[in-house]
Parts: structure tokens; C-alpha cells; sequence
């Protein structure tokens, strides 16, 4: 039997600890939190955080990384799945409701950390390059709307994740102040009423007929 690589068996610990690690940062935030309380609120000792990060910014950015790593796939199936413009935008603003019910705490501590990029040295490179992936996650989006409504794109890839991000943001922050199915709804309003904006002025969407319907 091969035995494990010793370099996936500490990966895998990280990935772990970075885990376990989400759930207080999520909570407590990043300035509340120090590497000893985000070990006593986890499965492992201080020791073993310790030992396999060097400060609670390597575990925090370790760990936000991960995070939207596997957040920003979740989007590709909206993508790959839609077959008229209308229903990608649905698609889209389904998935970016359902984001902030199941995973608020991430997302919140993801701003909480952008935001202290602009204090923060050490964080600013880790905060662009997760940056990076979100928005082209965003243009992957509206990319495919146009193909969809039969025209182009009148924005530039900042611009719109600029658009989306602060109307997502201020959602995020409604529904963590109690204001839940209000924030909800508007999100779901705003995507549709915004995401058209994005094609060339002037612009008619025309949806596809699907196979074997009647024109």
C-alpha cells in the first residue's frame, strides 16, 4: 500500500484547521479574533494552530482563499445550465440569495478583511487576487447573458462587479441586521432590473426559442 505524501497530509490539515478556523473568524471578526481564541473555539489546541500557521493572517487569508475558491464554482453551473437570458438571470439572482442564507458569516468576514486591506500591508495582495476571481466570476455571468440576448456588452468586467458587489454587500448587511426577507427580495429586484443594464444601449433581448417549441 503507497504510503500518504507527507506533503498532502499537512495540506489537508490547513485546509482543516482553515475550516474550523472560518466558523469563528465568521462570527467574531477579524480584529476580535487572535489565533488562541480561534483555537479555543475549535477541535484543536493553540499548539496545533500554531504549528501550522504562523499568525492568525496567514490562517484568515489561507482560509478566505479556500473559501472562494470553491464559491466561485458554484456559479459556473448558472452559467453552463442557462439556456435563455431570462432564466440566467434568475439563475443569478437565486444563487446569490441563497449564498447569503447558508453562508452570511463567510461573506461578512470577507468584507470585514477587504476593508482592512486598506490598513493592512500584508493583506493586500491575498484581498486582490481574491478580488480578481470574483469579478471574473461576475463576467462569466453577464458574458453569457449577452450571448443569450443576442448582443454585447456596454460595461467594462470592473465596472459591473463593482454594480453587483455593492448591491450584494448591501444586502448581506440588511439581512444580518434582521431585515432578512426584505433584503432578500430587493437583491432578487435589483439583479433583474440590473443585470440588462449591462448590454449595449439600445439593446433588445431576444430570447431563444428552445428546441422543438413553436416560434
Amino acid at each position: 500500500m503507497a504510503r500518504a505524501n507527507p506533503i498532502d497530509k499537512h495540506d489537508e490539515r490547513r485546509r482543516a484547521l482553515a475550516d474550523s478556523a472560518l466558523r469563528t473568524l465568521g462570527e467574531l471578526g477579524y480584529a476580535r479574533s487572535s489565533l488562541r481564541e480561534i483555537a479555543n473555539n475549535s477541535p484543536f489546541s493553540h499548539g496545533v494552530v500554531h504549528y501550522y500557521f504562523s499568525d492568525k493572517l496567514e490562517l484568515i487569508v489561507y482560509g478566505v482563499r479556500q473559501y472562494k475558491a470553491v464559491c466561485v464554482t458554484r456559479y459556473d453551473g448558472v452559467v453552463a445550465g442557462a439556456t435563455t437570458a431570462d432564466g440566467l438571470v434568475s439563475a443569478f439572482a437565486d444563487k446569490l440569495c441563497e449564498t447569503i442564507v447558508d453562508e452570511a458569516p463567510m461573506h461578512r468576514l470577507w468584507y470585514d478583511l477587504r476593508a482592512q486591506s486598506m490598513f493592512e500591508e500584508t493583506l493586500r495582495e491575498a484581498v486582490q487576487q481574491i478580488d480578481h476571481t470574483l469579478e471574473d466570476m461576475v463576467w462569466r455571468v453577464v458574458t453569457r447573458f449577452a450571448e443569450l440576448a443576442g448582443t454585447d456588452l456596454a460595461l467594462t468586467s470592473h465596472a459591473v462587479y463593482g454594480m453587483f458587489d455593492g448591491v450584494f454587500q448591501q444586502a448581506l448587511l440588511r439581512y444580518v441586521c434582521g431585515q432578512e426577507r426584505e433584503a432578500l427580495d430587493d437583491l432578487r429586484s435589483e439583479v433583474h432590473a440590473l443585470v440588462p443594464l449591462t448590454l449595449r444601449p439600445g439593446a433588445a433581448v431576444t430570447t431563444p426559442v428552445e428546441v422543438g417549441s413553436t416560434p
